[in-house]
């Protein structure tokens, strides 16, 4: 039995490809179209007519415990990176509008915000570029293209370190019909990602495992676009650093995708708002302090006082 949701398959189709979260170029977008039209066709299970958005007893205890990785994840955080994430707060907040310039004769795909941002991280002295990634299909993942921006950190004479920034990170893990606590762990996500590829990794991993949970109560599978390996080929594929568009400026302030992003922008400050009022009164731990050390420490001198 076919989905509901085929009869208009070709639209809906269509609207997906915008909306599944990163760039692409004109190749990989049809290519993605037509995996998202066999998935329509083939790979809805004859359960995911289900207009289900509540909670299941195991799902839910499933996506509770996604949920707390999340909200470890986010305490966990290097101090340059919580220093950045701080400096990429501030230095958002200070572009307008009128800042923005479509860069691509393609979808905008937020390249207008990122090299808005990286020229602002390089004037405060950070090596910043945007970069853009691109991978090849194999199986069910199918080739692709994607933007974010890098920051590299020197520790030492002789090595470095990326740090990532995503400033539309949470659109990468919107699903169809997702139950109520997926929603949440989704809202607990970082508005704007700033961080190591490992703790990315960590992210993209639960991320992956709260899709599928969520998705299951609706007896949907989870589609190609949300599974571990297409998240993870967006920031872990070969890669170009750019620091500026260059000649690649073009004036398409019409694009419904550029005003997409656009409207990004203005919604950001009162989001990161939203969420610092929201994390005001959870103390991050600084994984450079050797927590977890100090934590064994505390928990067997515990143990010695019982």
């Amino acid at each position: 039995m076919m989905c509901a949701a085929t009869a208009t398959g070709d639209w809906w189709a269509r609207g997906i490809v915008g909306k599944i979260g990163g760039g692409f170029s004109h190749e990989s977008e049809h290519d993605l179209a037509l995996m998202v039209s066999d998935f329509l066709e083939n790979g809805c299970s004859s359960g995911a007519d289900s207009r289900c958005s509540s909670d299941s007893d195991s799902g839910l205890s499933d996506l509770h415990h996604l949920g707390d990785k999340i909200s470890f994840y986010k305490r966990t955080v290097a101090q340059y990176e919580s220093d950045l994430l701080s400096t990429v707060h501030s230095l958002v907040k200070l572009i307008k509008e009128s800042d923005l310039h479509h860069v691509k004769s393609g979808p905008c795909n937020a390249s207008c915000i990122n090299f808005s941002l990286v020229k602002l991280l390089r004037l405060s002295g950070y090596d910043a570029a945007v970069c853009a990634s691109k991978w090849q299909g194999s199986g069910k993942v199918p080739r692709g293209d994607h933007e974010y921006i890098d920051v590299v950190n020197c520790i030492n004479a002789g090595s470095s370190e990326r740090v990532i920034i995503d400033v539309d990170f949470r659109s990468h893990f919107e699903i169809a019909r997702a139950v109520d606590s997926y929603d949440r762990i989704l809202k607990s996500l970082p508005v704007i990602y700033v961080g190591s590829l490992t703790r990315l990794k960590q992210y993209l991993q639960v991320m992956a495992d709260a899709a599928r949970s969520s998705l299951k109560q609706n007896s949907m599978p989870l589609p190609p676009w949300r599974s571990l390996a297409y998240l993870q080929a967006k920031w872990h594929s070969p890669y170009q650093r750019q620091f500026d568009p260059g000649e690649q400026n073009f004036s398409c302030i019409d694009s419904s995708d550029h005003k997409q992003y656009s409207g990004h922008l203005k919604s950001l400050p009162s989001s990161l708002q939203f969420e610092m009022e929201g994390e005001r009164f959870v103390k991050p731990i600084k994984s450079d302090n050797n927590w977890r050390v100090k934590f064994e420490r505390r928990r067997h001198s515990l143990f010695r006082a019982l």
